[in-house]
């Protein structure tokens, strides 16, 4: 994360060039990490103030050098894209855990293992499926296969969720 500043007299042209230039920067590099993804907002915020009194000066007078060319406003711009990616990044986590199958694995829920015996990837299916493997018996909030008992025909452990799956093979 870096704050970058521009000082100086700027007329109307240069300054809406500065400040379009210096949005779209923030637009495209501003958002990789935790701490500039909660800052670069506010950041792009706080550029409204600017960008309005810049606005608000007379057109440049002739004279000794040329004014900027402020460009295509924002909007037109391929950067103003990176402004969904909070959006993207909070959407793809509640559709990742919507499909979780802790969410889903309920007692009585179908479930198929996609994986092998030592590496388990237990997807819910519908009971009436033809995918259908074992029925959940129990779910446990604990990593404790053992309280599954003689019932269970296996087991699936979530460890990073803390959770058990009890499972009867479906005949």
């Amino acid at each position: 994360m870096r704050f970058l500043k521009l000082r100086g007299p700027f007329c109307r042209t240069c300054g809406i060039a500065s400040v379009r230039d210096m949005t779209s920067k923030s637009l495209w590099q501003g958002w990789w990490g935790i701490g500039s993804s909660i800052i670069n907002p506010i950041t792009m915020l706080m550029n409204i103030g600017p960008m309005q009194k810049f606005k608000g000066l007379p057109e440049p007078t002739p004279g000794p050098g040329r004014p900027m060319d402020p460009g295509k406003p924002l909007f037109q711009r391929p950067a103003i894209l990176m402004l969904l990616l909070p959006f993207v990044v909070i959407a793809l986590l509640i559709v990742g855990n919507l499909n979780s199958t802790e969410a889903k694995a309920q007692v009585g829920a179908c479930v198929v293992n996609k994986g092998t015996s030592s590496n388990p990837n237990v997807k819910v299916v519908d009971c009436s499926s033809s995918d259908a493997e074992y029925k959940v018996i129990d779910k446990l909030d604990s990593t404790d296969e053992s309280q599954c008992g003689d019932t269970a025909d296996a087991t699936y452990v979530d460890e990073k969720a803390n959770y058990t799956l009890c499972l009867a093979k479906i005949k």
